[in-house]
C-alpha cells in the first residue's frame, strides 16, 4: 500500500512563509479532512504537493512511493499517482473532455512503460463510458471543451471524472465543494464515493463540515496558522461546527487569546 508522508514542511511564497511545519501521512484506502480557517495554509499545501513553481520549499520531506517528491516536476509527481482536483478549474476551449483524459491516460501509461503505445480508442471510450456510467454522468458530456461554459458543479464533476480515469493512487481535493449548492454538493460527493476504496487515499481540504456529511473521513486534521494542530476522528469536524475555531486557537495560543 502506497502512503505519503509529509514531514515537517515548511514553505511560502514571494518570501512570506506559509507552511510553517506541516506533519502528515495519508495511506491509500483512508480518507482524512483537512480544515482550517481562510489563510491558514490548506490550499497551499495541495499546491506545494502537487509542484507549484511560485510556492517554494524552504525544508522538509514529502515521500511518497519511497521517493521524495520535492525532487520531482509537477508532471512527474502526476505520473508516480498523485492527483489534485482544483479550487477553480481552468476551461481550455477546443479540447473535448474526452482528447483531455486520452492525453492524460497515455502520459500515464507511457511513465509506466515507455514503450506503451497508448491506449486503442475502443478501449478508452469503453473505459470512460464505464466511469461515466459510475459517476452518473450523462455520455455527451465527454464531446463538450473542458470547462467551457460548465457550471461550478459540472466543474468539480470533471475534475472527479479525471480522477476516475487516471486512477491516482493518493487524490487531495482542495476545496471541492467552494462555490457548489447543495444538489451539486451531493452530486460530487457520489462521485466521490463511488470511487472510494482501498486503493485510494483522499485528502479533503475544506472549510466547513457540510461535504464531510456526504464524504465520512476516517480521520479529520485542523490546521491553524500553517500547522497542524489537533488530529482525531470523524466527532473532529462536528466539534468545529459546534464551537468554531476560537477554542483551537486559545488552547494554541493562550497568551495572546
Amino acid at each position: 500500500m502506497s502512503e505519503i508522508v509529509i514531514s515537517n514542511l515548511h514553505a511560502g511564497i514571494d518570501g512570506n512563509e506559509i507552511l510553517k511545519g506541516v506533519d502528515l501521512t495519508v495511506n491509500q484506502g483512508e480518507v482524512h479532512a483537512l480544515m482550517g480557517p481562510n489563510g491558514t495554509g490548506k490550499s497551499t499545501l495541495a499546491y506545494v504537493l502537487m509542484g507549484h513553481p511560485k510556492y517554494e520549499v524552504i525544508k522538509g520531506k514529502v515521500i511518497f512511493r519511497g521517493v521524495n517528491l520535492l525532487d520531482l516536476e509537477p508532471d512527474e509527481r502526476s505520473r508516480m499517482g498523485l492527483f489534485l482536483a482544483f479550487q477553480y478549474p481552468i476551461a481550455i476551449p477546443g479540447v473535448s473532455v474526452a482528447n483531455f483524459l486520452r492525453t492524460a491516460v497515455n502520459a500515464r501509461r507511457k511513465a509506466d512503460n515507455p514503450e506503451d503505445k497508448g491506449i486503442p480508442i475502443p478501449e478508452f471510450r469503453t473505459m470512460l463510458k464505464d466511469k461515466m456510467d459510475l459517476l452518473k454522468m450523462d455520455h455527451a458530456f465527454a464531446g463538450r471543451y473542458l470547462n467551457e461554459g460548465f457550471s461550478g458543479g459540472e466543474k468539480k464533476r470533471a475534475e472527479i471524472l479525471q480522477m476516475a480515469a487516471l486512477q491516482p493512487e493518493i487524490a487531495i481535493l482542495d476545496e471541492t465543494d467552494s462555490g457548489l449548492d447543495i444538489d451539486a454538493l451531493r452530486i460530487v460527493s457520489d462521485g466521490v464515493n463511488a470511487l472510494r476504496g482501498e486503493d485510494l487515499g483522499v485528502l479533503v481540504i475544506t472549510h466547513y463540515q457540510r461535504i464531510l456529511n456526504y464524504i465520512k473521513p476516517d480521520y479529520v486534521h485542523i490546521m491553524l496558522d500553517g500547522r497542524i494542530v489537533v488530529s482525531g476522528g470523524p466527532e473532529l469536524a462536528l466539534t468545529l461546527e459546534e464551537q468554531g475555531y476560537d477554542w483551537l486557537r486559545k488552547k494554541n495560543n493562550p497568551v495572546s487569546a
